[in-house]
């Protein structure tokens, strides 16, 4: 009697593990993330640029869907720059260009991206790139548009070695 329920629970996990559908490996993808770490150093690399330059920035670094992963105000950096650095990175992220191509766009009269909601158009948003894949981006706000890029840049380069 033992035996018998043994064998038909046996029977019943084999017959299940057939018929139950399963993920194939090729449905998977394979993704770089930033971790707290790569997070905490691409703001410590921005900041130590911002500070040899004495730039008194925001610095924003969101995941690849533009979701804040970090952030860090430097002093004296104006309070209007908080959201405008963390627009700049999720722009980045979201659209996986430097938010410099939106505001050369637009300033070469393609105005149709000021309908874009959620875009914003100033210099100073990078999306960092892997093996050609966006996995976050850095935003930076408080300088002008080109030191701003100027700081992601630096703080991109020094953290993320291709």
């Amino acid at each position: 009697m033992r035996i018998t329920r043994l064998l038909s629970a046996a029977f019943t996990v084999v017959v299940l593990a057939i018929i139950t559908p399963r993920v194939s490996l090729a449905q998977l993808a394979d993704t770089k993330a930033l971790t707290a770490d790569a997070v905490k150093s691409l703001l410590a690399s921005a900041e130590a640029a911002a500070k040899q330059n004495k730039w008194n920035v925001s610095i924003a670094v969101t995941d690849a869907a533009g979701d804040l992963l970090g952030f860090l105000k430097l002093d004296n950096a104006s309070t209007g720059s908080v959201q405008i650095a963390q627009g700049k990175a999720r722009t980045a992220a979201r659209f996986g260009r430097p938010t410099k191509v939106y505001a050369d766009r637009i300033l070469a009269d393609t105005l149709t991206f000021l309908s874009v909601d959620g875009l914003v158009a100033l210099q100073g948003g990078l999306p960092i790139l892997v093996g050609g894949k966006v996995i976050g981006a850095v935003g930076v706000s408080g300088a002008t548009s080109a030191q701003d890029e100027q700081v992601a840049a630096t703080a991109i380069a020094a953290v993320i070695k291709l």
